[in-house]
């Protein structure tokens, strides 16, 4: 009976991510932001998840006030995203951008902690609670685009914000573990950041940040280069959410048959394919077909990040943990991402834009998995 409340939050939440994380872009440009300005919003504001993310989840880890935190970013939030909407102008909105990502930094690794607390001894169904979030997204995102179309991009924050209030009272019911240690925590999180296997995949996770960025902040743009209506975006999210479902649902098989890393490692290769048929679409149909390879990228990378991170996590860590592996995907990923991103789609279009990211992923996954390999072989002579 537990599950059903980390299940109810991560539906919810994603449901809300579908209003706004996909129009963003698209209410800057129509607002006459440039693509530096817009690589700023889109780059800088996720750096601060990077450095907020650990902070809030440390905090919570050493204190045990993981609700009342949980409660706090969630009301704060709520109420950026009411005034979002009501900025114009590029310096009032990047302030707000700010504080909301600042407010919002803690919510994905608290209640993931929490999840696999709850799961107890089942954590391998995690993948069956966050199916709640991919049911929720492609929900959300077929209702969100024919609001938008019908009402204006305005109403895609206030949409997410009334989607949150929801998610505060949800949150009442989640439970996390508490663990006494008397070690101090900030000498376990440099222990944990001096494992070089920890290292290896944080900058997957960081790859996995430039595929999130792609995706969520450069993928309607790239629909309306391609002519698309908001109707048919909305359509492409569900299309796309559609092929997650039984992907996620029986990630335990997954996570049982790959392992952790190696899932983490196979998601980001599959990642780099579809950033590369991208770059050679031309029309909507093809990227709608395209977005049903949507299930083995990033839902199939963040059920093998988060099984990997609660695996490792050192006792009374796992929200740290977790809070680093989502301080990576959200912050210094999607930061990246979008300060490269804005110009690239100013000055070379949508197309090329994902060839770029296709190609940074590859890279990026290639050179870790061959440092693996060498400090696997150096362990073994050692």
């Amino acid at each position: 009976m537990k599950k059903i409340w980390p299940f109810s939050f991560n539906f919810i939440l994603f449901a809300s991510t579908a209003f706004v994380s996909p129009f963003i872009v698209l209410y800057y440009q129509r607002l006459g932001f440039s693509g530096a300005q817009i690589g700023i919003l889109t780059g800088i504001t996720p750096l601060v998840t990077f450095f907020v993310a650990p902070l809030w989840s440390a905090l919570a880890d050493a204190t045990h006030r993981h609700r009342l935190i949980m409660s706090l970013a969630i009301i704060l939030g709520i109420t950026m995203l009411v005034i979002y909407p009501l900025a114009s102008t590029f310096l009032p909105i990047l302030i707000i951008a700010i504080l909301l990502n600042a407010f919002f930094a803690p919510i994905s690794p608290f209640v993931d902690s929490a999840t696999m607390h709850m799961l107890a001894d089942e954590k391998e169904l995690y993948g069956r609670v966050r199916v709640g979030g991919s049911i929720g997204y492609g929900l959300a995102a077929a209702v969100s685009g024919t609001i938008v179309q019908n009402f204006g991009l305005k109403f895609a924050f206030w949409g997410c914000a009334a989607l949150f209030l929801l998610n505060f009272f949800i949150s009442q019911k989640l439970e996390y573990g508490q663990i006494e240690d008397n070690n101090p925590i900030g000498g376990k999180i440099r222990s944990l950041l001096a494992d070089p296997c920890w290292v290896l995949f944080l900058i997957v996770a960081f790859a996995g940040g430039l595929s999130l960025s792609a995706i969520n902040n450069y993928f309607f743009p790239y629909m309306d280069e391609l002519g698309a209506s908001e109707a048919t975006m909305g359509l492409a999210l569900t299309v796309g959410t559609i092929s997650e479902i039984p992907i996620v649902f029986f990630s335990n098989r997954l996570v049982k048959r790959f392992g952790s890393y190696r899932l983490l490692i196979l998601s980001m290769i599959l990642t780099s394919l579809r950033m590369f048929l991208f770059a050679l679409a031309t029309s909507p149909i093809i990227a709608l077909f395209i977005q049903l390879l949507n299930g083995l990228n990033f839902p199939t990378m963040w059920v093998a990040g988060v099984s990997y991170a609660d695996e490792n996590a050192p006792p009374g860590l796992s929200t740290t943990a977790q809070g680093l592996f989502a301080a990576m995907v959200f912050g210094i990923g999607m930061a990246v991402g979008g300060l490269v991103g804005g110009p690239l789609l100013e000055s070379l279009g949508g197309r090329s834009l994902y060839f770029f990211f296709g190609a940074a992923i590859l890279v990026t996954v290639t050179s870790v998995e061959l440092a693996n390999r060498k400090l696997a072989a150096k362990q073994m002579t050692a």
